[in-house]
């Protein structure tokens, strides 16, 4: 297909009618949310517990939810914007969880290749799990962040089994694939892994870097460094600058940020940060939000 986003919101098209509800985990993907509105779909959030060491699932609300009547849950896997690596043990809870309520679990794995090398969790696809996750799991992955090939357009699903493919997904949704995106996926997927290894290992050079330069430059943030990806979740709520702190950053210091706010319940005061940068361009964006704050 297309891309992940075009994937997920087919897949929930095809499974839910307008006004259900779709359990996601805030702070999350900020385009989730326009994907539910677009659908006509309410998010039922759920938010991550333990924010300031990282993060974890809050499987006692994800039951909750399903219990009381939720039939989606899309995860993000690893998580955006937290960058945390979901261990199996929680995955396989959530697919328990979906079987015993009849709930379908969408994951969207497009940050997986990123994981950082220093990471003591390796990615856990949701589909290898378990047998429940292998009944209730569609997962969707893509070269697209990981290579930087977005616009080429290229996305996949997976299902365990082609009979667990959702009933009433477009016959034609693999026309939205570019030709030159398909190669480029071959490409990546076959030879391009070196160049991923030294992509990670400066994604996690940055990811230091950061640390060493907040803790000079603009000591009331709090950060935890990510486990994966390449995008920095900073608390920003001991400096003032009220629920959108990006608002400020951008207008006093030209550093552009993701608003905290549009990734759901608990991005209050927060901002996120792309790191995928060269060092010159992370100093120099951090010197500009210490200003900005002075």
């Amino acid at each position: 297909m297309a891309d992940v986003g075009v994937g997920v919101q087919e897949v929930l098209r095809a499974v839910t009618s307008p006004g259900d509800r779709v359990l996601l985990t805030p702070p999350v993907y900020l385009s989730f949310y326009p994907w539910l509105h677009e659908l006509g779909l309410e998010p039922d959030d759920v938010p991550m517990l333990e924010q300031d060491t990282g993060g974890r699932l809050d499987l006692e609300g994800i039951e909750r939810s399903l219990a009381d009547g939720t039939r989606v849950v899309l995860l993000c896997s690893p998580h955006n914007p937290l960058g945390l690596v979901l261990p199996r043990d929680d995955l396989a809870a959530v697919a328990e969880l979906a079987q015993e309520h009849g709930a379908l679990v969408v994951s969207d794995e497009i940050h997986a290749p990123l994981v950082h090398p220093g990471s003591d969790r390796p990615f856990v696809p949701f589909l290898s799990v378990s047998d429940a996750s292998r009944e209730v799991g569609v997962a969707l992955q893509s070269p697209s962040k990981a290579w930087n090939l977005a616009g080429l357009k290229l996305a996949v699903a997976a299902v365990a089994d082609r009979a667990r493919w959702p009933a009433g997904m477009p016959g034609g949704l693999d026309w939205g694939a570019g030709i030159l995106g398909q190669y480029a996926a071959v490409a990546a997927w076959t030879d391009g892994r070196g160049w991923l290894q030294t992509v990670r290992r400066e994604i996690e050079e940055r990811a230091a870097q950061l640390e060493r330069l907040l803790a000079e430059h603009l000591p009331g943030v709090r950060y935890h460094r990510p486990s994966a990806g390449y995008l920095a979740w900073l608390d920003c709520r001991a400096l003032g600058l009220g629920d959108d702190p990006s608002a400020a950053f951008l207008e006093r210091g030209r550093v552009l940020l993701s608003p905290g706010p549009a990734f759901g319940p608990g991005g209050s005061g927060f901002a996120r940060l792309n790191i995928g940068t060269s060092p010159e361009l992370m100093a120099e964006a951090v010197r500009r939000m210490a200003l900005a704050v002075a």
